[in-house]
């Protein structure tokens, strides 16, 4: 099982960026920590960041039959990025939506997310965590969608 994990703008300061909201772990740590966590799952995961919405398009758009799932953070693009929307809606390739913060515990705007009805499930407020849950729970949903194999007797 491949898992390709995506990281929006500014995630490449997570450690330094308002650590009140985002914590003290970088980027790097939580890509470290994510592929030995898909290893012990039984996945490969592939960690990229951009800053640039068309980076985020291409690499969604590329997923098609090399990975099987999607972690994106898309961060300040989530609330505004309709081509994202529609880069995961025509890869489809099951994508789930990840935050560190919850965003509908902070600022009205970001509230509303472009990219949720194209994404299987949501992960927010666990910090860093948020995004080893929502590894695990894709893995846990990919794997319920192959068909199981009879042991022939």
């Amino acid at each position: 099982m491949r898992i390709l994990v995506l990281s929006g703008p500014n995630l490449q300061l997570l450690g330094t960026r308002e650590p009140e909201i985002y914590g003290t772990t970088t980027l790097a740590d939580v890509h470290k920590k994510l592929v030995a966590r898909g290893k012990y799952l039984g996945a490969k995961v592939t960690t990229k960041q951009s800053n640039h919405e068309g980076d985020l398009c291409d690499w969604i758009g590329g997923a098609r039959g090399k990975f099987e799932g999607i972690l994106l953070n898309a961060a300040a693009y989530t609330h505004t990025s309709l081509a994202i929307f529609d880069a995961i809606k025509a890869a489809a390739v099951p994508t789930v939506e990840v935050h560190i913060s919850n965003p509908e515990a902070r600022e009205a705007y970001r509230a509303a997310s472009r990219i949720a009805p194209a994404c299987v499930a949501k992960v927010s407020g666990f910090g860093v965590e948020s995004y080893a849950l929502a590894l695990e729970g894709l893995v846990r949903l990919l794997a319920s969608r192959v068909p199981q194999v009879e042991a022939r007797k």
